[in-house]
């Protein structure tokens, strides 16, 4: 992949990243703002002892209510090579991780490819790339055979939302395709003896404030698209207002419990398999500190 006309994502800036960075803030080094054992991800993730989560910086979204803005808007974070950020895929499963959790990855795909396989010889845990779901086809094929466990967000449906929350309204129509590829290559999830996820696709979707009936689409979306036997989907009521939020009214608050109510009930009646997130949920202290841990 070029890294002098950068087109990695569906933004397809065509920066040259070697000279400047690109619409996602990342130029052609390796940042990352921290390494460490992660507690709140899905159980069969997370399990009892954590999982890899290694926290890149940059994002080719620039979603209005980031709770990870520091590092995806502000770009915190330390340069790093690929030989070192092998090491930490190594250090992290010496500290028994059960997987590897790449946080945002896309910019860095070249990179972390060659990590991978520096580690390979001795990395024995899954690797889950856990991402906003707006990526091309071409670029996730690069990675058919590196990644064990693919965890992306379904954010949007409606391209108004995601035009004006994200900048980006083509954002379903590029993540419908994205997730479909995803399945392809990992196919029906598979667990370990102890009920850790070893292989397959898990799909997030945070409900917003006012946006039950964008929600509801996604699930109808999924349940006809998908095998409800194969794959997992985790509802998240987590969302808080932050960053830029409150230039939008709208959903400058939490959800209410009417809202995540309702997409918990249609999960149910779609037969969809996965997680529910607590409503409690919405609270800050679970945004991991960024503080170049494990770097």
């Amino acid at each position: 992949m070029d890294l002098t006309c950068c087109k990695i994502c569906p933004r397809e800036c065509g920066a040259d990243r070697i000279k400047h960075t690109g619409v996602c803030k990342c130029g052609s080094s390796i940042k990352v703002a921290r390494a460490a054992l992660h507690f709140w991800e899905e159980p069969c993730i997370s399990g009892t002892n954590g999982s890899g989560a290694v926290f890149f910086s940059g994002c080719p979204l620039h979603c209005c209510y980031c709770q990870n803005y520091k590092i995806n808007m502000e770009s915190f974070g330390k340069e790093i090579s690929v030989h070192r950020l092998s090491q930490m895929f190594l250090e992290l499963q010496d500290n028994k991780a059960h997987n590897i959790n790449l946080v945002s990855p896309t910019p860095y795909l070249p990179f972390i490819c060659s990590a991978i396989d520096l580690a390979k010889p001795k990395l024995k845990i899954p690797i889950v790339y856990n991402s906003s779901g707006y990526e091309k086809i071409e670029a996730l094929k690069e990675l058919d055979g590196y990644i064990d466990i693919y965890l992306p967000d379904i954010k949007y449906f409606d391209p108004a939302r995601s035009g004006k929350y994200s900048s980006a309204p083509d954002y379903f129509e590029k993540t419908a395709k994205a997730v479909l590829e995803m399945y392809r290559q990992v196919g029906k999830v598979v667990f370990d003896q102890n009920g850790i996820l070893r292989r397959g696709l898990v799909i997030r979707h945070m409900v917003m404030p006012g946006g039950r009936h964008d929600s509801l689409e996604i699930l109808k979306w999924i349940a006809g698209n998908l095998p409800k036997d194969d794959i997992l989907v985790s509802i998240m009521s987590q969302y808080t207002p932050c960053h830029n939020s409150a230039q939008y009214p709208e959903i400058n608050r939490r959800l209410t419990t009417f809202e995540y109510q309702s997409v918990v009930d249609k999960v149910r009646e779609f037969s969809l398999t996965g997680f529910m997130q607590e409503k409690s949920a919405a609270k800050e202290e679970y945004i991991p500190p960024f503080d170049l841990k494990g770097v």
